[in-house]
């Protein structure tokens, strides 16, 4: 077989993994002062420009739809997280922007997983961390790749 069998797949374990990480930082969140952000939001709030981005970058920066992006935007707007203001270089397109609420949730979100990847460091060795987490980065550069290769051409 070549792989082994036993227990859970990585498809399961990066998602358990994702999962745990997600609650606690959200949670930590929470306590923090931004209560009403979801891991829905940080999918959006993940990728922004202090200066803004368009949402069609955002979507190809997060993985996300751009119709996804677009109602997660909607209400970030209606929390206070984001406003949108036309874009300088293109009138016609509009800039999805933080406003200082975001700012704040953005770096509180990357101290919470700055310990967080401490304390994995810590608990495996750095070293090995280190490893771990340049091999995640492989495999996931590589299933991109083979997505992306597998996905027809859009119609013109």
């Amino acid at each position: 077989m070549g792989v082994i069998d036993e227990g859970p797949d990585l498809g399961m374990l990066t998602g358990q993994l994702m999962r745990a990480i997600q609650e606690e930082l959200f949670r930590a969140l929470a306590e923090q002062g931004h209560p009403e952000v979801s891991p829905r939001h940080g999918s959006v709030l993940a990728f922004l420009d202090p200066g803004g981005i368009r949402a069609t970058d955002l979507s190809a920066r997060s993985g996300q739809h751009k119709q996804i992006v677009g109602t997660i935007t909607d209400e970030l707007t209606r929390l206070g997280y984001v406003t949108r203001r036309p874009d300088p270089a293109d009138r016609r397109a509009k800039l999805i922007v933080p406003t200082d609420r975001a700012l704040d949730e953005i770096a509180k979100a990357r101290a919470i997983i700055a310990a967080i990847e401490q304390r994995y460091a810590e608990a495996l060795g750095a070293d090995r961390y280190a490893a771990f987490k340049a091999t995640l980065q492989q495999l996931t550069r590589h299933q991109r790749a083979t997505n992306k290769a597998a996905t027809p051409p859009a119609a013109t």
